[in-house]
């Protein structure tokens, strides 16, 4: 339920004023939907989403669609939203994909690596040395373009064929995606095993390598539950990018133990109680949330939305 003036703000010294949420639910939400979701539907969330405020909405991906059959729309959606003053990264895997996104007029574009061979085998049929290669093209030329480039890296905490992944294997792959070019790396705990302390740590490992918390986003699932403490743990240490997904969509295709990301609702809540401003409209984002489960035929899994939009009617 709604009550006027809550979550009290508390602001802390040691927190971010500010902080960018780097919308997903468009893209790393809906490609992992069972059922495709129609073009004009994704349209319309990606219009409201910004409606409601976000700035940052990754809005689809130029992959072969043999691969993500979910997004094989890409061309078709990305002309209907580009009118948007949002900024709408996608995301390319190769340079032919870079093409297709350039030939739409996108600015913003990303590459998604792995800090495991595992993982770069399952979801990019290459070692992590031979994506990070196709990738060198990719973000050379798109940079040449004044096209900015943000690197994904998966697998950072966890991963779920070999278990615990060391800082140094993070740091040494960061490493390359940033002397490579790009502006920005995303963090990502693929499979939701992070916790605090191990986010403290490989924060404090990349900036003694030269990666600093400002070139950093952070981008957790909740798993176990964690999202929000690690979240809180990597603003603390200087991040003020995170990754987040309208009404907690997504996981991820190619790791089976991946759930869904963390619920942007959640984490606008949590950092309006910290006082720090994201400039989001908290009843639009919920509103836009609630519509989307209503076309998916599910509840939100977001505990805000329910909370917020009376989903959940039981008498306790």
């Amino acid at each position: 339920m709604t009550v006027p003036g809550l979550p009290m703000a508390v602001p802390s010294r040691d927190l971010p004023t500010r902080v960018r949420i780097h919308e997903v639910g468009a893209r790393d939400g809906l490609q992992n939907e069972k059922a495709t979701v129609p073009t004009e539907v994704k349209a319309e969330f990606i219009r409201r989403l910004a409606d409601a405020g976000l700035t940052t909405i990754e809005a689809t991906s130029f992959v072969h669609p043999k691969w993500v059959p979910q997004l094989a729309d890409a061309e078709q959606l990305f002309p209907m939203v580009s009118d948007l003053h949002a900024a709408l990264p996608v995301l390319v895997p190769n340079e032919r994909g870079l093409d297709r996104a350039l030939g739409l007029g996108a600015r913003r574009v990303a590459v998604f690596a792995s800090a495991t061979e595992s993982f770069a085998k399952a979801n990019l049929n290459r070692t992590v040395d031979e994506a990070l290669a196709m990738f060198e093209p990719v973000v050379s030329r798109a940079k040449a373009d004044a096209v900015h480039v943000r690197g994904y890296l998966s697998m950072c905490f966890g991963d779920p064929w070999e278990g615990a992944v060391p800082i140094p294997q993070v740091v040494k792959v960061c490493r390359a995606l940033l002397d490579m070019g790009c502006d920005e790396l995303s963090l990502g705990d693929t499979i939701g095993v992070a916790t605090p302390g191990h986010v403290v740590a490989l924060l404090a490992a990349l900036d003694e390598a030269g990666v600093p918390p400002a070139t950093l986003a952070v981008h957790f699932h909740d798993t176990y539950g964690q999202a929000l403490a690690n979240t809180l743990a990597a603003l603390q240490q200087g991040v003020t990018t995170v990754d987040a997904s309208a009404g907690g969509l997504g996981g991820c295709p190619y790791a089976k133990s991946a759930t869904g990301n963390l619920a942007t609702e959640d984490l606008v809540w949590m950092l309006r109680g910290l006082g720090i401003d994201t400039g989001i409209d908290l009843g639009r984002l919920v509103a836009t949330s609630t519509w989307m489960a209503s076309q998916l035929g599910r509840p939100s899994p977001s505990r805000t939305v329910r909370a917020l939009s009376h989903e959940d009617t039981e008498e306790h």
